[in-house]
């Protein structure tokens, strides 16, 4: 599980836009840009974003923060005094990650979604449950002799 986390971590720092579908729109900020305005605008001028109660960080920052809760928690595995908390936070860590994918996946459906992405998400969501079962496993596992 470490070695899958500490994989994962660098690939968000590496190849962020592969997990860039799988955060959810209403948890991204969108900062003030132009050329974004609306019909009757002037699109030289910067506009306001729309931005949800959630939308605290932009997409960049889920995914940089995601991988390093990964990597975090890829050491914390490997520590045993750290062990249960580390598998305990991962277990709550995949099940958050569901809401994204679930999210991706609907989108992927929609009108504007793509064969492609179809694919892609119709495969990535079932994968999680394994994880969390995986790290749940962890948490409550018996260490010793």
């Amino acid at each position: 599980m470490s070695a899958l986390l500490l994989v994962s971590a660098r690939k968000h720092f590496q190849q962020p836009k592969f997990f860039a579908p799988v955060v959810p729109d209403y948890l991204c900020r969108e900062d003030y840009a132009v050329g974004h305005a609306e019909a009757g605008q002037d699109k030289t001028k910067p506009t306001a974003p729309h931005n949800g109660a959630l939308a605290v960080m932009s997409r960049e920052e889920w995914i940089a923060v995601s991988g390093l809760l990964e990597a975090v928690a890829a050491v914390g595995l490997l520590i045993p005094a750290t062990r249960r908390a580390a598998a305990r936070g991962t277990t709550l860590m995949f099940t958050a990650f569901l809401a994204g994918h679930v999210d991706a996946l609907r989108r992927a459906y929609s009108p504007t979604g793509t064969v492609s992405a179809r694919r892609i998400h119709t495969l990535r969501l079932p994968l999680q449950i394994p994880l969390i079962l995986w790290a749940w496993s962890l948490a409550g596992a018996k260490r010793g002799a």
